[in-house]
């Protein structure tokens, strides 16, 4: 008995890999008779294991997806990284009570060669808390949206504006976007007929979907994250500014995230920086950054007073 479960464990381990397998590599690979290896396999289904099987010189056999899931496999490397992504979920609305469950279930189990790993990465790794709390998001709506973006059908749901007011809105769904702990669906609406960024949390599907749509090219040569960074991190800042850098666009470009603001060239050695932050300390500290010289051209007077004083403070560090 104890043979057997040892020879399961690796013939599901083999059929795990992403690749088919035939009856006579596995019989050769478990060093049994191809028969044994039927007999196994069918062991294996009556675990809820849905083993696939295709005849002919290029079938074999492969894992498929059932209807539940059956216990995974893990080694040691995948078992940290998933414990590792569970903790980090576990601070994203949205997900934290699934996330702990699972947690929890994967931490019981593991080996204590891994939880001494596991703990020493939580011990000595430092993680930037985000500035503000995110909305609550259904996990069963990302499935549902991201499911959408998969088959390509289309989604009419209505849409609740930052002012309250409600839209209804039929577009093509393409990705689904986690910015800290915010989620974002992008799509192309088809009433404007342009692209357009939603807030996962203000949308409320309408049953049924629409049909299904060809594949268009993505905003931002397909760069999405890049797309939605440029318009949610406008959006979000309490404070605004436009900045005449002293720097090509395409150094500044290359120097900076997408998040960080937009960059149009006005000549050869200089561009226009439009950029912002939650607070004027953190836009200052941010544009003295860019190693280079700027005049604000357009933004609060209590950016323009931070930056006078922070110019005195600094001549006076220096005037010894």
């Amino acid at each position: 008995m104890i043979e057997t479960s040892a020879r399961l464990l690796k013939l599901l381990t083999l059929l795990q890999s992403p690749r088919d397998w035939t009856g006579a590599e596995l019989a050769q690979k478990l060093e049994v008779s191809p028969r044994t290896v039927r007999t196994d396999i069918e062991r294996l289904r009556a675990l809820g294991y849905p083993v696939d099987a295709t005849r002919g010189s290029v079938g074999g056999y492969r894992l498929g997806a059932g209807g539940t899931l059956p216990p995974l496999l893990l080694d040691d490397d995948e078992a940290v990284a998933v414990v590792v992504g569970l903790r980090k979920a576990a601070g994203v609305a949205g997900v934290e009570e699934m996330s702990l469950r699972a947690l929890t279930k994967l931490e019981q189990v593991l080996p204590s060669r891994l939880r001494r790993r596991v703990n020493a990465l939580a011990s000595y790794t430092v993680q930037v808390p985000p500035d503000v709390e995110g909305p609550q998001v259904d996990p069963e709506l990302l499935t549902q949206l991201a499911g959408l973006c998969r088959d390509r059908e289309q989604l009419r749901f209505d849409y609740s504006a930052h002012g309250g007011e409600s839209t209804l809105r039929r577009v093509e769904p393409h990705r689904l976007v986690n910015w800290g702990r915010r989620w974002y669906l992008v799509a192309f609406d088809l009433e404007r007929q342009d692209w357009r960024t939603f807030r996962v949390d203000r949308v409320q599907p309408r049953i049924p979907t629409g049909p299904r749509f060809g594949p268009r090219e993505l905003p931002e040569d397909g760069d999405v994250a890049a797309y939605v960074s440029r318009r949610v991190s406008a959006a979000a800042w309490r404070y605004q500014a436009s900045v005449v850098v002293q720097r090509s666009a395409a150094d500044l470009a290359a120097h900076l995230t997408p998040a960080a603001g937009t960059v149009e060239p006005l000549d050869d050695s200089s561009c226009l920086f439009e950029t912002g932050a939650d607070s004027v300390q953190s836009l200052a500290v941010h544009l003295g950054l860019l190693d280079a010289d700027f005049v604000v051209r357009d933004g609060p007077p209590e950016l323009t007073d931070y930056l006078q004083r922070l110019a005195e403070r600094y001549r006076r560090a220096t005037s010894s």
